[in-house]
C-alpha cells in the first residue's frame, strides 16, 4: 500500500478530469501525476530515500501537494511544519526529525538558520528568488516523468504532524500508510464524497484537516480540489459561485464570520455539505447555520495523534450539539481516572481506539506510553456519550488553548515571554473570544523596579513565534494564585473570565 496510489488510480482512470486547480490554473490527473513522478525522481537524486524526512515549510500551493506526494512515492517522511513558524519553532522540529532535505519559499528561508541545522543536506525552494539553494521547478522539471509509488506496509511511517506537547516542546504524531488511507477511506464513505464532487481546500495543509480529511480524501475518489492559499473571505465566496464548489470545509471561526456576512449575491446553490472540525462548534452557531441555510454542518471529532478523524455526526442520524459516533473500525470510550468506562450520561476523558491512533510520537517512546495504554489513546478531552451512543465533548484535561483550530500549549509561550529581562512571572492560559474559541491571555508579573508595555510584550512575542500563540490579552498584575505545592492555579485563572458568546447580525 503507499497514500499515493490514489493520484496514480486517478490517472489511470480519469486522466483529463481536473484534479487540482490553483489561482485559475488547472491541473489534469496526468499531469498532476506526472509532476509528482518528477519529484519523486528528483527527490531519489538528490540521495533521498525510504524512511528519510523530507520537511515541508510552505503555504497552500500546488507545489505543497506535488512535494507531499512525491515524498510519498517514493517510500520517504512528509514532516509539515507550520508556516506560521519562526526560526527558533523551525530549527527545533527540523532538528528533532533529522530532516535530511526541506521544501520552502524564499520568505520561509529566511526562518532557516544554516548552523543551527547540521542534519539538514538540501535545501528547495518553490517560491521566490532562489539564491545559493536548489530551485525546486528547474530540478524536477529535469527529471523523468514515470514512476511508480513504492509498496509500503501498513505500519510504515507516512508523516510527522507536529503539535504541541506536555512539555511544551512540540512533538511528532507519527502517522502511517494504513492509518491514513484508513482514514480517508472511512472519511469518503460517511461523507458521500465521489469524483463527481468539487471541495474547496483553503484550511492549511500543514494541518492534519486540511492534509487529510481534504485533500488526500478528495484525491482517493478522484474529486477536484480548487485548493486556495489561505482564507480570504470575499475570495472564498467567489470561488463557491465561480468553481460550483459542492463540498465545504471549515472551522467554527468560519462559519461565524460567514453568518455575519452577506452573502445573497453568491450563488450556493452547488453545496450540497457543510463540514466543521479543528474546534468544538457552538451549538447555537449550528442551529443558526441550519435556519439560514437549511443544511446542517458536519461535524468530525479527532486529533492529529487519530489521522485526525474519530467521530463523525452522520447524515442518517444528526444530533445538534454531538460529535456523533465513532467512524468505522474505530471504538470510543468515556473514561474516569482509573481507566474505568462510565455509565451514559456520565463525563470522563475520551479515549479511542483503532486503525487511526498513530504509530507515535517520533523519538520519544516515554510520551507515547503516556497517551497510548493498552492501544487506547488518550484524547485528554472530557465528554460524555448520551443512552444512544453519540459523544459530545464538554472540556479539556489538559491547559492546552484552541485558537481557531490551531493548538497551543501555554508553557511554550510562557517560556518565551521568561526570556523578557523584566518579566519574573507568566501565567498563559486561554480566554473565551466569540470569533476564535479562545484566544491567548498572558497574566504577567514585573520584577521590581522594572515597568513594561502590553505592546512591548506583543512585539517581543511577534519576533520569536507563531501569530497565533501571541496573548492579545495582556494583563500585568502584583501575583498569580498558587496552590500550597506553588503551582499556578490556571483554572481559577480561567473561571474569572467573563464568558463571552458569539455575536451575531444575521441579514
Amino acid at each position: 500500500m503507499n497514500i499515493a496510489h490514489h493520484v496514480e488510480r486517478g490517472r489511470r482512470l480519469f486522466p483529463n478530469k481536473t484534479a487540482i486547480i490553483y489561482e485559475d490554473k488547472s491541473y489534469t490527473y496526468k499531469h498532476f501525476d506526472q509532476l509528482v513522478n518528477r519529484t519523486a525522481n528528483a527527490l531519489r537524486g538528490l540521495g533521498i530515500e525510504k524512511g528519510d524526512r523530507v520537511a515541508l515549510f510552505l503555504p497552500n500551493i500546488p507545489e505543497f501537494a506535488i512535494a507531499y506526494l512525491g515524498i510519498l512515492k517514493i517510500g520517504a517522511i512528509a514532516v509539515s511544519l507550520n508556516v506560521m513558524f519562526k526560526s527558533a519553532e523551525v530549527g527545533y522540529v527540523l532538528n528533532d526529525c533529522t530532516a535530511k532535505a526541506i521544501v520552502t519559499t524564499a520568505s520561509g528561508r529566511l526562518h532557516l538558520i544554516d548552523r543551527d541545522l547540521p542534519h539538514l543536506q538540501h535545501i528547495l525552494i518553490a517560491e521566490g528568488t532562489v539564491e545559493n539553494d536548489i530551485d525546486f521547478t528547474a530540478l524536477i522539471n529535469n527529471a523523468s516523468p514515470i514512476a511508480s509509488a513504492v509498496e509500503m506496509e501498513w505500519d510504515s511511517p507516512a508523516g510527522i504532524v507536529y503539535t504541541s506537547g506536555t512539555t511544551g516542546f512540540p512533538k511528532g504524531a507519527t502517522l502511517s500508510h494504513g492509518n491514513i488511507i484508513s482514514n480517508i477511506s472511512a472519511h469518503n464513505r460517511c461523507s458521500g464524497m465521489s469524483q463527481t464532487d468539487r471541495l474547496l481546500l483553503y484550511v492549511p495543509l500543514f494541518h492534519c484537516f486540511g492534509q487529510n480529511a481534504i485533500f488526500n480524501a478528495g484525491l482517493n475518489v478522484c474529486a477536484t480540489i480548487i485548493l486556495q492559499r489561505r482564507f480570504e473571505l470575499e475570495v472564498v465566496l467567489e470561488s463557491i459561485d465561480k468553481y460550483q464548489v459542492t463540498m465545504f470545509f471549515g472551522v467554527p471561526t468560519v462559519f461565524i464570520r460567514l453568518l455575519n456576512q452577506d452573502t445573497s449575491k453568491y450563488d450556493f446553490s452547488s453545496l450540497r455539505y457543510y463540514f466543521s472540525a479543528a474546534a468544538p462548534m457552538p451549538v447555537e452557531i449550528a442551529h443558526m447555520w441550519h435556519h439560514k441555510y437549511k443544511k446542517v454542518i458536519h461535524e468530525g471529532y479527532g486529533l492529529t495523534e487519530a489521522s485526525p478523524c474519530a467521530s463523525y455526526n452522520h447524515n442518517f442520524r444528526y444530533k445538534f450539539g454531538s460529535i456523533g459516533m465513532p467512524i468505522e473500525n474505530v471504538q470510543m470510550q468515556v473514561v474516569d481516572a482509573n481507566g474505568n468506562a462510565v455509565s451514559p450520561g456520565e463525563l470522563g476523558e475520551i479515549i479511542i481506539k483503532g486503525p487511526n491512533v498513530m504509530l507515535g510520537y517520533w523519538n520519544r517512546p516515554q510520551e507515547t506510553r503516556e497517551v497510548i495504554k493498552d492501544g487506547w489513546l488518550h484524547s485528554g478531552d472530557i465528554g460524555r456519550m448520551d443512552e444512544e451512543g453519540f459523544f459530545y465533548v464538554a472540556d479539556r484535561l489538559k491547559d492546552m488553548i484552541n485558537v481557531s483550530g490551531f493548538k497551543v500549549y501555554p508553557s511554550e509561550v510562557e517560556n518565551v515571554i521568561y526570556q523578557h529581562h523584566a518579566v519574573a512571572e507568566v501565567a498563559i492560559y486561554g480566554v473565551p473570544d466569540a470569533i476564535k474559541g479562545e484566544i491567548v491571555k498572558a497574566n504577567i508579573v514585573c520584577k521590581a523596579n522594572s515597568q513594561i508595555s502590553e505592546s512591548e510584550i506583543y512585539h517581543f512575542c511577534t519576533q520569536r513565534m507563531a501569530a497565533y500563540k501571541i496573548p492579545h490579552k495582556i494583563q500585568f498584575v502584583n501575583s498569580l494564585p498558587k496552590n500550597p505545592t506553588g503551582k499556578v492555579m490556571k483554572r481559577f485563572l480561567r473561571q474569572q473570565e467573563c464568558i463571552v458568546k458569539p455575536h451575531l447580525s444575521l441579514i
